[in-house]
């Protein structure tokens, strides 16, 4: 089966079977203010968090640097904010995991180190030195 396909079914599941558990033990009111609570929290935090990306980025064009990690991280502040504004504590949890600049650059550099270039050593060559011999009478022709 496809993992998209897996996902966009196990994902509502799990989010339904939160919502029961967590709103048999603090009540159905509570259930639904903590996960409004959680969405308009994460939403401050992840606009606080972009703007930060933004400056920091701007920082590295200055520096005439390419700003690699500024990118991938507004992407993924980008993905976190869209999990928490959707209704459930496991999307909320993933996103305040994404938003979180320290946690953020344990995810990147664990991706980043799957998707390293293995440098190659071609050793198929010999080494050597060569002068340019100019004839009189390759001039001639």
């Amino acid at each position: 089966m496809n993992t998209v396909l897996v996902a966009i079914i196990l994902i509502p599941v799990i989010e339904i079977f939160l919502f029961i558990k967590i709103g048999a033990q603090i009540g159905a009111f509570n259930t639904i203010f903590l996960i409004f609570i959680t969405a308009i929290l994460g939403i401050i935090y992840a606009r606080y968090e972009g703007l930060n990306t933004l400056k920091s980025g701007f920082t590295q064009l200055v520096k005439n640097e390419l700003p690699a990690y500024e990118i991938i991280s507004g992407a993924a502040i980008a993905f976190a904010a869209l999990l928490l504004i959707i209704p459930g504590f496991a999307t909320d949890i993933i996103g305040f995991t994404l938003i979180i600049p320290f946690t953020r650059k344990l995810i990147f550099k664990s991706f980043s180190s799957k998707f390293k270039v293995k440098e190659k050593t071609n050793r198929n060559f010999i080494d050597g030195e060569y002068e340019d011999i100019e004839n009189e009478d390759d001039k001639k022709l």
